[in-house]
């Protein structure tokens, strides 16, 4: 199964495009950072993902503010250049903001 599910906030965000076949598409980068247990020993892991959401996601990631957090959820596979990875979004639960 290819499933990740992250929590993250979004730090970058492209302009809105649309697919050949005239889907709504947006380019996002996601940074997470967290402290996890490994061999029983704490570690805090901290990276920056590139992700892209195509279809009605992209009006709920098209609200979030820049910093935002939230839980995105889809599944990963090679960039269209075979170099590194591309997380695809297809569903999101945004964080509340907080003033």
């Amino acid at each position: 199964m290819n499933r990740l599910v992250l929590s993250a906030r979004l730090v970058q965000r492209s302009a809105l495009r649309y697919t050949p076949a005239g889907l709504p598409a947006l380019d996002l980068s996601l940074a997470h950072e967290s402290m996890v247990s490994e061999d029983d020993q704490p570690r805090k892991v901290s990276m920056e993902m590139r992700a892209v959401a195509i279809g009605a996601v992209t009006q709920v990631l098209g609200k979030l503010a820049m910093g935002q957090g939230g839980t995105f959820a889809g599944f990963i596979t090679t960039s269209r250049n075979g170099r590194g990875l591309l997380f695809h979004i297809n569903s999101v639960e945004p964080d509340a903001l907080t003033t």
